[in-house]
């Protein structure tokens, strides 16, 4: 079972026994659960990162309702089952709600989607900072033409705006800069500098007055992608969370670095 190699990868690492620990045997289990991550060819880091997280979910939802039946056995299945939490969506999910107005009407409705990763886009081939790709995701947008929606109220197809908010900020929040675009045809990787705060790393401005989470997070990893679309490397940076030190985790290289080097061009994820 991939969540138990997990455990046993975070209790390797977590115990310091060995200068660096291989993912090996997780990587072998995970595998076989999910072949297209089996092959030694390259993967989207960001795409694996979802499909790990969904599957230890799904493993810790089910031990969840395991101790809940043990505990209350009286308790029917289906109740057990619909709560649908785990320490994964206590940590890592949190809710987008789309606000939909009519243009015709001026009716407005709210379409709420869960989310663990925030894919948000890079708004300049240079240099740009996080707000700025925060900005241009939250932006509101026209929908027209064939992108029309179908007002209740109006009976028909009408042109609407909608705009994104956070209606739940999650404990961890994770970024993915969209680096690999598609222009004139051709898929390209954009090598532009994203400029991303350590701390204070205020959402507010994106988040509901309804939401009751704290809106400031810090940065604690950083998940790097160097080379091109056919061929890269990954690395991560990774803060301790008692020693406050940042850590290079390159293949068997585990190395202490300073606070300097964890602002990288090559930040292709990122963990508050």
């Amino acid at each position: 079972e991939s969540a138990t190699a997990f455990g046993c990868l975070m209790s390797d690492m977590w115990l310091g026994e060995f200068d660096y620990v291989s993912p090996e045997a997780f990587h072998s289990v995970f595998g076989k659960r999910y072949p297209a991550f089996s092959r030694r060819s390259q993967h989207d880091a960001q795409e694996f990162l979802i499909c790990v997280l969904d599957d230890l979910h799904e493993a810790f939802k089910e031990v969840r309702a395991q101790l809940q039946e043990r505990q209350s056995p009286a308790v029917g299945a289906s109740t057990r089952s619909s709560s649908g939490t785990s320490i994964i969506t206590h940590l890592f999910e949190g809710q987008l709600s789309y606000g939909i107005r009519c243009l015709t009407c001026k009716a407005l409705s709210d379409r709420p989607e869960n989310f663990t990763v925030l894919s948000l886009p890079i708004p300049s081939t240079s240099v740009c900072s996080l707000q700025d790709c925060l900005e241009c995701f939250f932006q509101p947008d026209t929908l027209t033409r064939n992108n029309q929606i179908h007002c209740y109220w109006c009976g028909s197809n009408q042109d609407a705006t909608v705009k994104a908010s956070i209606t739940k900020a999650p404990q961890i929040i994770i970024f993915h800069l969209k680096r690999f675009a598609w222009q004139d045809k051709h898929r390209i990787k954009l090598s532009t500098t994203v400029c991303y705060p350590f701390s204070n790393l205020d959402l507010s401005p994106y988040i509901s007055t309804s939401c009751p989470n704290s809106t400031e997070y810090s940065l604690c990893a950083v998940v790097n992608h160097a080379g091109d679309l056919d061929y890269g490397h990954y690395t991560a940076f990774c803060k301790h969370s008692v020693t406050k030190h940042w850590y290079s985790f390159d293949d068997a290289q585990v190395t202490k670095i300073p606070d300097s080097a964890v602002q990288a061009d090559t930040a292709y994820l990122l963990f508050y």
